[in-house]
């Protein structure tokens, strides 16, 4: 499935969030919203695209503005950038947005995100790739019902037994050349701008879990830290393959996962009261929006 189980969880726990969204307390000044025709938001300085982790769903206040499904935080790090270099920014990113989001239209009168840039544009942030082949959200879900039938704490390593290299063969031979399409059309778009692209922060640990917060058999945690890092990776050569700026996540976010309790910046399956799960919190999107900066410079 195209959107997959992230778009699907997303649909369902977003119900959770109706008439949570705040008045615009964004930072900066923002415009996150196309108009009933579908237009996108003139180009300003800033433009921030991608996926969930790049709208920082599940993290409150909602932007004022933000289209239902996508769920863009007011402080996500974007916001946050944007105030840094006091910058106006338009947020576009999207709950369930994969690559080809970038050129069509995600959901109705959400117009494609590449329609945000244009010759004005100084600066993008994106972060992209974990949705396409449904690589997160499938990878996640299918580990979790791997261990459905399993009676007590669950043993072994009944995901990677059952799948193989299946989960991790679509990185090379579809997201990467998606990646680097997408990135081309980006600077395409924006030929003005600095194009910076973020990995995703580490959401299991290296070897040991934490079941049941996060329903990962023990031997499937290095299994599923395995496909993270290869998506990573992949993120990182499309970044140098079209001259955009990566900026890495794994070292800062080591010992903030979703197993990491209090220190985490990524919130867990169970035991949170964050409305969307395995996504990057509030503390998260700081780390997030420091590392950018210390990507960019003065």
């Amino acid at each position: 499935m195209r959107r997959g189980a992230l778009a699907t969880m997303l649909a369902a726990l977003l119900i959770l969030v109706v008439g949570c969204g705040a008045d615009d307390g964004s930072p900066a000044p923002s415009s996150s919203a196309p108009s009933s025709t579908g237009t996108a938001p003139a180009a300003t300085a800033y433009v921030n695209l991608g996926d969930s982790y790049a709208a920082g769903a599940g993290v409150l206040p909602v932007q004022s503005d933000s289209p239902f499904l996508c769920q863009r935080s007011a402080i996500n790090f974007a916001h946050l950038v944007a105030a840094q270099r006091r910058l106006p920014l338009t947020d576009v990113s999207c709950s369930g947005a994969d690559t080809a989001d970038l050129t069509t239209s995600q959901y109705f009168g959400i117009p494609p995100q590449l329609d945000a840039l244009g010759p004005q544009t100084r600066l993008v942030t994106l972060m992209l790739g974990g949705n396409d082949e449904n690589t997160f959200g499938g990878a996640i879900s299918k580990c979790g019902d791997a261990i459905a039938d399993s009676p007590g704490v669950p043993t072994g390593s009944p995901c990677r037994d059952r799948y193989g290299s299946e989960l991790t063969a679509p990185i090379d031979a579809e997201i990467y050349p998606a990646l680097v399409d997408g990135l081309t059309r980006i600077r395409a778009h924006a030929p003005n701008a600095r194009v910076v692209i973020v990995g995703y922060p580490w959401i299991l640990p290296a070897t040991q879990g934490c079941y049941p917060a996060m329903r990962v058999a023990p031997g499937d945690v290095p299994y599923l830290r395995g496909l993270q890092a290869d998506l990573n990776d992949a993120v990182r050569r499309a970044a140098e393959k079209t001259g955009v700026t990566f900026v890495d996540m794994s070292q800062v976010s080591q010992g903030h996962d979703a197993c990491a309790g209090a220190a985490r910046w990524i919130e867990p399956q169970q035991g949170t009261t964050a409305r969307i799960t395995v996504h990057p919190n509030a503390r998260g999107h700081e780390a997030i929006a420091a590392q950018i900066e210390a990507a960019l410079g003065r």
